[in-house]
């Protein structure tokens, strides 16, 4: 299952680089190769009643892993096809339900998005296709032929469900592909398929109940907390994605220059107490320190002044306060939209030194007047 998810500063184990992508296993994937280790091996005993338990629970785990190597795979075919378009991938992740790539960029098109989507239940499809064909070959009642027969069969399953048309499934990229085409807005299309996703994680849940209902039977607990999880899966990803499509609504609307505090200019040796009276003196809202030539060196930290006694800002320089002026902490102060929120994310900062083409200061851009925007999505 692939969807997109916010970044983890630790996914996981770390299991190799393959085409140059980092893959990551996460401890819950051992959580869920147990449960199926231990669901499948009756299932292994009852093909082959020969084995010993012992070797019926090590098919059984080698079913697992195996599974797990072919949404690794799925994984890897969204990632290089991203790649063939451009998008940096900064890894993927194999978790509970399944895998997720992260894809740093979205692609420029809706065609791109369509590729990219539809690359992995192919490989998945193709996966299946590939096993039953083998399986054609292969005695049923040996331990190849039950481990190819299960592969099959799961890649089969993983290749349609992928396919359902709702975020955050990879049919849901599709769609939103083709309601982007046809609307020419990728935000519209988001929304479109997050809201068939939402309908499909309910329907997920309902669907199974009412069968067991209408025909009189006691609904089966397994199969129903499967289809709770998965619905739940699905409908967190729809949710993240409305979020997600509501916040890239407000990027256009980013603007250096309307956000910017005005600043004031010290040298580092001026005491916090005395620059603080001087931003105040002049209603600015930002400390840039300067050398004895006025050229910028360094921006106050704003949590920093905040962490400071009052009783001790007299004694503490601001130069003790501030970060040094890296050159990928100068924006111009015309960026606006992608461009600016690109430029913050490729240096995060808690203030970045907004200039004009010429070089003259402008002011300071806060980290949190940006994020301020985005609060309440």
């Amino acid at each position: 299952m692939s969807s997109e998810s916010p970044r983890q500063d630790n996914p996981g184990l770390r299991m190799g680089r393959p085409f140059g992508i980092p893959v990551y296993v996460s401890p819950t994937w051992f959580i869920v190769a147990a449960f199926i280790t231990f669901t499948f091996q009756p299932a292994v005993v009852s093909r082959l009643p020969e084995l010993s338990t012992g070797l019926s629970y090590l098919v059984a785990l080698v079913f697992a892993v195996l599974l797990y190597v072919s949404v690794l795979l799925h994984e890897l075919a969204h990632c290089v096809v991203a790649k063939m378009y451009g998008l940096p991938v900064r890894r993927i992740t194999l978790y509970l339900l399944g895998g997720v790539s992260e894809i740093e960029r979205e692609p420029q098109t809706p065609g791109r998005e369509f590729m990219v989507a539809f690359s992995g239940p192919l490989l998945s499809l193709g996966l299946g296709g590939a096993g039953f064909a083998l399986d054609r070959f292969l005695d049923p009642n040996t331990i190849l032929g039950v481990l190819s027969y299960q592969l099959w069969l799961a890649n089969l399953i993983v290749g349609v469900f992928n396919l359902l048309p709702g975020l955050p499934l990879d049919g849901g990229r599709m769609l939103r592909a083709g309601v982007w085409k046809i609307t020419r807005s990728s935000g519209t299309g988001t929304v479109v398929a997050a809201w068939v996703g939402r309908g499909l994680a309910v329907l997920l849940v309902v669907w199974p109940a009412a069968l067991s209902l209408m025909s009189g039977q006691e609904p089966s607990w397994g199969p129903l907390i499967w289809s709770v999880l998965l619905a739940s899966f699905i409908w967190f990803g729809a949710t993240q994605a409305l979020r997600g499509a509501r916040m890239r609504a407000r990027i256009p609307h980013v603007n250096a220059r309307a956000l910017a505090r005005r600043a004031i200019a010290v040298t580092a040796d001026v005491p916090l107490a005395e620059a603080l009276r001087r931003t105040t003196e002049a209603q600015a809202g930002a400390i840039v320190v300067v050398d004895h030539e006025g050229r910028p060196t360094g921006i106050v930290n704003e949590i920093a002044v905040e962490a400071t006694p009052e009783n001790r800002r007299p004694w503490v320089a601001v130069g003790a306060l501030a970060r040094n002026l890296e050159p990928s902490l100068v924006l111009a102060a015309d960026l606006t939209g992608e461009s600016l929120i690109e430029a913050m994310r490729e240096s995060p900062a808690g203030e970045y030194l907004l200039v004009e083409r010429g070089g003259e200061i402008f002011g300071v851009l806060a980290t949190s007047d940006v994020n301020r925007l985005f609060t309440g999505v």
